[in-house]
């Protein structure tokens, strides 16, 4: 399998973002989006699923964070989009439960090639870190969107919001490297009866 490499840049007039993933890297993050708990959340993903990101954004902050997070999903998922490649011979589909202390959260995933989002996550505050948590829904729907996946995202308990949005983040990047590890048993085979996805 060739290497599972991609660079995006997404340049509005809103916002300016450079993403460069390596799906089989072993989780180096270097991040700056000027949104600080935006950062810690991603910095999970690239941890927990050995995804190596690097992830520059200037955006119009002085507004607020919607276009940045928001624009951020969006090349993030193309990055994604562009590193799997054809899928063939990658598992597909991805699930994980994290807890921290109180809160546990399910994530799983399907590289369907159809974008679909399922978040179901009772924040029991409306901001955290200075973040409005209204944002997460935004970042996944952007994601989803260009990554063409179908996402599930529960939050089963949880009392303190930051551990809801880091068991979320955290499982998210264990789902993501489960769905795209190599299976060798696929011998490069489309995960897929239709032979396409």
């Amino acid at each position: 399998m060739s290497d599972r490499i991609a660079s995006v840049e997404r340049n509005t007039l809103e916002t300016q973002i450079k993403v460069t993933i390596n799906l089989d890297g072993t989780g180096k993050f270097n991040c700056e989006t000027g949104v600080p708990f935006l950062d810690h959340m991603l910095d999970q993903v690239a941890r927990h699923g050995l995804i190596d990101m690097d992830i520059h954004a200037v955006g119009d902050l002085h507004i607020d964070a919607h276009h940045t997070v928001e624009d951020l999903g969006i090349t993030l998922g193309q990055a994604f989009d562009k590193a799997v490649g054809d899928k063939k011979g990658i598992k597909r589909y991805g699930h994980a439960y994290v807890p921290l202390d109180e809160a546990l959260s399910r994530v799983v995933i399907d590289f369907s090639g159809r974008p679909g989002l399922e978040m179901h996550v009772p924040f029991t505050r409306g901001s955290v870190g200075g973040f409005d948590v209204d944002l997460f829904s935004e970042f996944f729907h952007g994601f989803i969107n260009h990554a063409k996946v179908t996402l599930h995202l529960d939050n089963l308990r949880g009392k303190n919001t930051h551990h809801q949005a880091e068991t979320i983040f955290k499982a998210f990047g264990r789902a993501l490297r489960m769905a795209l590890e190599v299976d060798e048993r696929m011998a490069g085979q489309m995960p897929s009866t239709k032979g396409c996805l």
